[in-house]
């Protein structure tokens, strides 16, 4: 059955983009491998707590101009990412307290509650704890 297997986040720098996602939003690592023939890594993380077979992000170095003009704005200035949470205000006050930069203070709405934060490139992302239906 299909299913998304990664998704690719452009990034300037494989170990910046994981000082990030690893110590300040407290993703997993789930692997880094290099590729020789092509010079680049194979990196994927994934949500802390995510089961073992969730969709990953690939960190995707930019290698041409046209990638590294999408640094940071993949998504044309849109919330690119939405990561839910079970407790909306444990993991709002964890990533402020690591430095997150929210640029959208939280809000309640039909669907649930949410806060706006970009990535170390300008990304934006929605922390969101969805509403019981």
């Amino acid at each position: 059955m299909p299913h998304l297997a990664h998704i690719a986040l452009i990034v300037r720098d494989y170990d910046e983009a994981l000082a990030f996602y690893t110590g300040k939003l407290g993703f997993t690592l789930v692997e880094d491998a290099y590729q020789p023939a092509q010079d680049k890594r194979w990196v994927t993380i994934r949500p802390p707590n995510a089961p073992p077979h969730a969709t990953t992000i690939l960190l995707a170095r930019a290698t041409t101009p046209e990638q590294a003009v999408a640094i940071g704005n993949q998504a044309g200035g849109r919330v690119i990412l939405f990561l839910a949470t079970d407790d909306f205000a444990r993991d709002y006050a964890a990533y402020r307290a690591a430095g997150v930069n929210f640029v959208r203070p939280p809000a309640t709405h039909d669907y649930g509650k949410v806060a706006v934060f970009e990535d170390v490139y300008g990304n934006l992302w929605d922390l969101v704890e969805f509403a019981e239906r």
